[in-house]
C-alpha cells in the first residue's frame, strides 16, 4: 500500500525543472522530486542531531572524521572481499 499523496504547486528554475524531468525517466518528473525533496529531508534531520550531539559533546574533529571515513572503507572493502569469496 502507497502513502497518501497531494497535489502541490511549485516554482522553480526552469532549467532545474528541466533538467529533473529529463532525468527523471519512467517513474515521471514528482517522483523525481519527491524522493530529491526526502532526500533533503533526511539531511536536516541529521544535520540536526549532529547539532545536538555536538552540544552535548564538543564538536568532532577533522582526525574523527577521517577515522570514521577509513572504517567504513574497510568495512566496504571487507563486504566486497565476503561477497566474493561466497560466489
Amino acid at each position: 500500500m502507497s502513502e497518501a499523496t497531494g497535489k502541490y504547486s511549485i516554482t522553480m528554475p526552469r532549467d532545474i525543472a528541466e533538467a529533473a524531468r529529463g532525468r527523471s525517466g519512467p517513474s515521471g518528473l514528482s517522483a523525481y522530486v519527491a524522493a530529491a525533496v526526502a532526500r533533503q529531508v533526511e539531511r536536516d534531520n541529521l544535520n540536526e542531531l549532529i547539532a545536538v550531539a555536538e552540544a552535548e559533546h564538543g564538536p568532532v574533529t577533522d582526525e574523527e572524521i577521517q577515522a570514521m571515513r577509513d572504517e567504513l572503507h574497510r568495512a566496504r572493502r571487507q563486504q566486497g572481499s565476503d561477497r566474493a569469496d561466497a560466489a
